[in-house]
């Protein structure tokens, strides 16, 4: 059992006493703010995977709702209590998720950004359906055409979307995508755009700690940091 201590919204914090944590999420929340030419600012997901709940806690007091873990388990031993004490708090699952792991996922989690096969896109539908949940769904691109990469090709892309919408009946809100490392990201996130522009669909799940300024550049609404905010993980 966790035991949770809730702090009050301030309007004006002063940032030397702001714990470490908050202080990088501030400075990104501020970045953001000089980038953006929209009303509605790109969420922040704050990948929490392999880091303590003491190291998340001044974030949730601080305020902020968008987290993001990788493995079902460890999201399972860290969130539940988590998410009975913050019921704001959305927790968005951004790792290879496997099929037997779907049930947990669906009741845990509020968004899914790795849908990357049609077994997968029928299992989290069966699921939600069981429990009355709509989970907010990413179909994950294959952007690089790496064979080391989970995702979907770019020339099955359509019809993919189509089963995922017609036949499943998945509430597929963007695209995801992990771009080629040591390569410029942003010809890859401009392609990301152009195909949920094609698509119709708002939003895209792009950029990490080493990019998302250029994520940001080239319209992602969603941006996964996790060394940015937390440090440098240990384990």
């Amino acid at each position: 059992m966790f035991f949770l201590i809730i702090v009050g919204k301030i309007e004006s914090i002063n940032s030397f006493n702001m714990h470490q944590n908050v202080n990088n999420l501030v400075l990104i929340q501020d970045l953001i703010k000089d980038k953006s030419k929209k009303d509605e600012l790109p969420t922040i997901i704050a990948v929490s995977k392999k880091f303590k709940i003491s190291e998340i806690l001044p974030l949730l007091n601080y305020g902020h709702e968008d987290f993001g873990e990788n493995q079902v388990q460890e999201a399972l031993e860290k969130w539940i209590d988590i998410k009975n004490n913050f019921k704001n708090i959305k927790l968005h699952m951004i790792g290879k998720l496997q099929t037997n792991k779907v049930k947990s996922a669906v009741k845990l989690f509020d968004y899914i950004h790795s849908v990357d096969n049609l077994k997968l896109a029928e299992k989290i539908a069966n699921e939600q359906v069981k429990i009355n949940k709509n989970i907010k769904i990413f179909i994950q691109i294959n952007i690089g055409k790496e064979d080391q990469k989970s995702g979907i090709d770019i020339e099955n892309l359509n019809s993919f979307y189509t089963k995922c919408k017609s036949e499943f009946n998945l509430n597929v809100v963007g695209l995801m995508c992990l771009p080629p490392l040591n390569l410029n990201s942003d010809n890859y996130f401009i392609r990301m755009k152009k195909l949920a522009n094609n698509l119709n669909l708002k939003e895209l799940s792009m950029g990490m700690s080493n990019d998302f300024e250029t994520a940001l550049d080239c319209g992602s609404t969603y941006i996964r940091v996790g060394s940015k905010i937390f440090g440098k993980r240990t384990s």
